[in-house]
């Protein structure tokens, strides 16, 4: 049985149960961090010397790092479909991955943590429209991506969808002034047909407004 160590309500955790959902792969799911506590174990520690979440273990294999993970997933149970075995389509899934990483994971990160997570109080306005300015940005460079394909890879859902579509859940529904971005949205649109998505993707996070603890 695959287990997987994470808060449900934390992006990468996200990642790794959507993927798990849309492979169909029966799994074990432990609270961890935040709240939940058990990164400061020291058996933790040996599984996870980050003490961070997602961890997974799949039989005797633990795997850290959510994208690391998801990249796991794919080739070991869903090769072919999330993980297109034609190594040239794998790019094109493998860039979005990297992309989400490197720039708008971090970008939408700082508004998230800067615009929603901190109290008013101790909210920088410049740092978040500097943020916000960010992720609109990459959005409207995917959005051109998006218009003539349903996919960030092509016709097909891939793994590569997964890192950047896990954002847009938050960024539609936080009280933002967005962009027009009629090919993300149409997207999202698609995203949020799958039940993997919602189960995994859409869930509540009113509990972290205004708090930096978790």
């Amino acid at each position: 049985m695959i287990q997987v160590w994470g808060r449900r309500n934390s992006f990468n955790v996200q990642k790794v149960m959507w993927a798990l959902g849309e492979i169909g792969l029966d799994f074990d799911h432990i609270d961890a961090g935040g709240p939940f506590g058990l990164l400061d174990e020291d058996w933790y520690q040996e599984m996870n010397p980050n003490r961070l979440v997602p961890t997974l273990k799949d039989g005797e294999l633990v795997i850290w790092e959510s994208h690391t993970i998801l990249r796991y997933l794919t080739a070991q149970y869903s090769a072919g479909s999330l993980w297109p075995e034609d190594p040239g389509a794998r790019s094109q899934a493998d860039r979005w991955i990297d992309w989400t990483g490197s720039s708008l994971g971090s970008a939408f990160m700082q508004l998230f943590w800067m615009g929603y997570r901190t109290p008013v109080a101790d909210q920088k306005p410049q740092i978040i429209a500097q943020a916000k300015a960010r992720t609109d940005a990459l959005l409207s460079l995917l959005n051109d991506h998006l218009a003539g394909q349903a996919y960030v890879a092509g016709d097909q859902f891939t793994m590569g969808d997964i890192p950047a579509g896990c954002c847009l859940y938050r960024y539609f529904e936080m009280d933002l002034e967005r962009p027009s971005l009629p090919h993300v949205e149409a997207w999202y649109a698609r995203l949020t047909e799958r039940p993997a998505y919602r189960e995994h993707v859409m869930v509540p996070f009113d509990d972290l407004k205004g708090r930096l603890a978790f």
